[in-house]
């Protein structure tokens, strides 16, 4: 062994046969997703563990093989996702504990050094900004601070808005009611109410008025107090439209603001209104600000790969 290589042992004493099963996985392919992910080898004899491999990295393997197997005896199967969550975290032990949000359906727990200050901000100011690519937890963990405020009553209800860009937000002439015309534009909002609050839950708060939809063309003239508001794609807001949203905050409200400055699908000749924003309030205490990158993407592997390649290209012609 060279003087750079360490050898790391891990002594697990599972309560159920099935731990070990879920943990290691079939042919022990969560076990050489570890070894190549931290370029180490491991070595199981029963439940002993040996990694061996460069000292930081039998380290980092060590941490992300603890937290799968605290998860598999959970009784939770180990996924691709569930793999990738536990190496990344483990990539940065100085990451300290944050709030675990609670809601009917499950807990949730941010993930990564971004995320955790994400939920931090939201918690500790009333205007907080997310910026950052997509998959990168924004809008679900926006949604579930929304929910957790609102069950403990710090609220009285969530408003949601997400500007309707490929509608020109002109939305006469789409079918249906207000809440079936802007339905597409705000799909991924419902998805996560739905999977922490259930589908019958949801629409009993939809049918009460606690979970509301305000689409930004609608917003004019209001003012909104008791209210968590996440505003969805906030790149594609004008100036105009951005001041606006920013004014419309009422007393004991809180309110998210989150987008991605890479995806705006506005006109080239119209600034997008959340990156004037940014350079309008950037100074102004009390209100949080969080960026994201790739490295917080908590989708698949290959979305991270994909937005570095994209950057990087985008640089080189000098978009």
């Amino acid at each position: 062994m060279s003087k750079d290589s360490a050898l790391t042992n891990l002594k697990l004493n599972p309560f159920d046969a099935n731990v070990m099963v879920r943990f290691v996985g079939e042919l022990n392919e969560n076990l050489k997703f570890v070894e190549k992910t931290y370029n180490v080898k491991i070595f199981q004899n029963g439940d002993s563990l040996k990694i061996k491999g460069l000292k930081k990295n039998t380290e980092l393997s060590a941490d992300a093989l603890i937290r799968l197997y605290e998860t598999a005896g959970q009784g939770f199967e180990i996924t691709k996702e569930t793999l990738h969550l536990c190496t990344q975290e483990s990539s940065d032990k100085n990451i300290t504990q944050t709030t675990v949000i609670k809601t009917p359906k499950k807990s949730i727990i941010p993930r990564g050094i971004n995320q955790k200050e994400y939920v931090n901000n939201i918690y500790n100011n009333e205007i907080n900004f997310g910026i950052g690519p997509a998959g990168t937890g924004k809008t679900y963990l926006a949604v579930a601070a929304a929910v957790d405020a609102l069950l403990n009553e710090k609220v009285e209800r969530i408003v949601l808005i997400r500007p309707a860009v490929e509608a020109g937000e002109k939305l006469g002439f789409l079918p249906g009611d207000l809440s079936q015309k802007v339905d597409p534009y705000l799909r991924p909002l419902y998805d996560a109410l739905y999977e922490m609050l259930g589908i019958d839950k949801t629409e009993k708060l939809l049918t009460r008025g606690s979970v509301e939809i305000a689409p930004l063309a609608y917003m004019r003239g209001r003012t909104l107090n008791n209210s968590f508001i996440i505003v969805d794609e906030s790149q594609n807001t004008t100036k105009e439209q951005m001041k606006m949203i920013l004014t419309r905050m009422g007393f004991n409200s809180y309110l998210v603001i989150n987008g991605d400055l890479s995806q705006i699908d506005l006109p080239k000749t119209i600034k997008s209104g959340l990156s004037h924003a940014i350079e309008v309030v950037k100074d102004t205490k009390e209100i949080g600000f969080t960026y994201f990158s790739s490295v917080d993407v908590v989708r698949h592997p290959l979305v991270k790969k994909i937005i570095d390649a994209y950057k990087l290209f985008e640089e080189k012609i000098g978009k």
